[in-house]
């Protein structure tokens, strides 16, 4: 097919790939503009918008797509179809009907839950059990349209926001590829129950509550690793846990309860096991306690 991608972050990048090496043709990429990041603060294209480039695919990054100037270049791609994976930019509905097969979007959770922005990091959150991929026809409403195509992933209590996400972009970037492979696609509407939101994640959600019952807080911490990082204080140092697991002990909430970086929650506790002190790289709990040493009886909070 010759088609249109729009996509911007690194989970993006994996569909991209495999649509090209599924031999379709890519007729353009959409992406965000690039934006000031680093030490200099210099501007940086996206992962998408990097990828294309090496492969020599025409990036467009237009700030809105309500312009009917825009409007009128994107149709004149004359596309097939078009492939949206986390682009950050709402479709106008001439945007949406100008390929000829409509547009068809990777989304990172099991629909109608967690429709919106942070899919993967709110049914880490949450305590789900699984979360998944959802192929789906795009229409003018928030990850509304009819799906195509589903595949599902567990959560263990292992699993991690970044961990899940590298998951979901393989599985999405198969998906989306084999619904493009159909000589028809056939879609079905969205269940009408289930619907939750995923809004976005704010910074002032990261900071641990150990009043909280231990997997909740395994869980919160998990779906917050690696970005923006869940986050205590202890002896007047900010500290990121970005992996734990729940222990079987008891104790004061917030206390450390040995000397090997356990915290006790509401009901039971959790160990600590790969940390960032601030200013510092990520590492391991042994390493950790090497360079800042946390006794039993310490308060975190």
């Amino acid at each position: 097919m010759r088609l249109v991608f729009m996509g911007t972050p690194d989970f993006a990048v994996e569909t991209l790939k495999a649509l090209l090496a599924a031999g379709h043709e890519v007729a353009c990429v959409y992406s965000q503009p690039p934006r000031p990041a680093g030490r200099g603060m210099a501007e940086r294209p996206s992962p998408v918008h990097a990828f294309a480039t090496s492969k020599g695919i025409s990036v467009r990054t237009p700030l809105s797509l309500k312009a009917p100037g825009e409007q009128s270049e994107f149709e004149a791609l004359a596309a097939d179809a078009a492939v949206v994976v986390a682009y950050g930019l709402l479709l106008p509905k001439p945007i949406l009907d100008a390929p000829r097969l409509g547009c068809f979007n990777v989304h990172a959770s099991l629909l109608p839950r967690w429709r919106g922005a942070a899919p993967i990091q709110r049914a880490i959150m949450a305590g789900d059990g699984e979360s998944g991929v959802t192929i789906m026809r795009m229409e003018e409403g928030l990850d509304t349209g009819p799906m195509c195509k589903v595949g599902q992933i567990a959560i263990t209590p292992e699993t991690t926001a970044q961990s899940l996400h590298d998951e979901l972009a393989e599985l999405g970037a198969r998906l989306m590829v084999e619904v493009l492979a159909q000589d028809q696609i056939a879609c079905v509407a969205q269940p009408a129950e289930g619907i939750t939101y995923a809004k976005k994640i704010e910074k002032t959600e990261a900071r641990i509550d150990f009043t909280r019952p231990a997997t909740e807080v395994r869980n919160h911490i998990h779906g917050l690793s690696p970005f923006p990082g869940a986050w205590f204080q202890a002896k007047g140092t900010r500290i990121k846990v970005l992996l734990c697991e729940v222990a079987a002990a008891e104790g004061n909430p917030g206390t450390f309860i040995d000397d090997h970086l356990t915290i006790a929650c509401g009901t039971g506790a959790i160990r600590l096991l790969r940390l960032q002190r601030e200013g510092k790289g990520a590492m391991e709990a042994g390493e950790f306690l090497r360079g800042t040493p946390i006794a039993r009886g310490t308060e975190a909070n």
